[in-house]
């Protein structure tokens, strides 16, 4: 029998977390998210934030990493000044997650992004975000859906070749692409819905959406293959 890949997977830190008798400071992640690495014929590591220095050595007994959703990038992470939009910072995570994307782009270690987590991406490749736009939250708590158009030619476009509509809630976006990234997706009022890294540079794709959120596996079938 061939063995699952083990696929990483970054989880919140919460200061009070509460579940039946307890509320306590908590590493949490949603159930989606293991459960469509399991779908897609991983194993799911959950990855709390730990010191940077030992994100190397933790990518290294991966086969893949997931950098999940969750709250804002610190603007300070990307030389700008805090919006009034922008949510409370969330320092131990930024630093954590960083690390791990820089320790698996340096490793060739299949990655990928997912909301936060493409925005991270791309700050961690020097680029920039909008803090603030309309129109791709429903509302506050609940997951809208909206249309997203692959690049043909792309790491993205590959996996899913045709216009669908996908499970959102975020207000930022990529504003000034990271050094080597490339847009592979877009929503109808432009925004970037997908990054990625030429194949010469591994396996490495962001997704604006929450495929964890929805139906249709074939982005994180393709990293669990690329992890294979």
């Amino acid at each position: 029998m061939t063995a699952r890949p083990l696929i990483g997977v970054s989880t919140y830190l919460e200061s009070g977390a509460r579940w039946g008798v307890w509320e306590l400071e908590a590493v949490l992640l949603p159930a989606a998210y293991p459960r469509l690495v399991q779908r897609a014929g991983g194993l799911a590591l959950l990855l709390p934030p730990d010191a940077p220095e030992r994100a190397a050595a933790a990518v290294a007994r991966l086969d893949g990493l997931v950098v999940a959703g969750g709250p804002d990038v610190d603007p300070a992470r990307y030389g700008a000044e805090r919006s009034p939009h922008t949510g409370p910072p969330a320092p131990e995570r930024d630093a954590w997650e960083l690390a791990l994307i820089e320790a698996a782009l340096a490793a060739g270690v299949p990655l990928l992004g997912v909301c936060r987590g493409m925005q991270l991406l791309n700050v961690a490749l020097g680029g920039t975000l909008v803090q603030h736009l309309e129109g791709h939250v429903e509302r506050v708590g609940v997951f809208g859906g909206h249309p997203v158009k692959p690049v043909p030619g792309t790491l993205y476009g590959g996996i899913v070749p045709e216009e669908v509509t996908v499970p959102t809630h975020h207000h930022q976006a990529v504003e000034r692409l990271g050094a080597g990234l490339v847009p592979s997706a877009y929503a109808a009022d432009g925004t970037v819905e997908a990054v990625e890294l030429p194949a010469d540079r591994g396996w490495v794709l962001g997704v604006q959406w929450h495929p964890e959120q929805g139906e249709d596996p074939r982005v994180m079938r393709a990293l669990v293959a690329a992890a294979s």
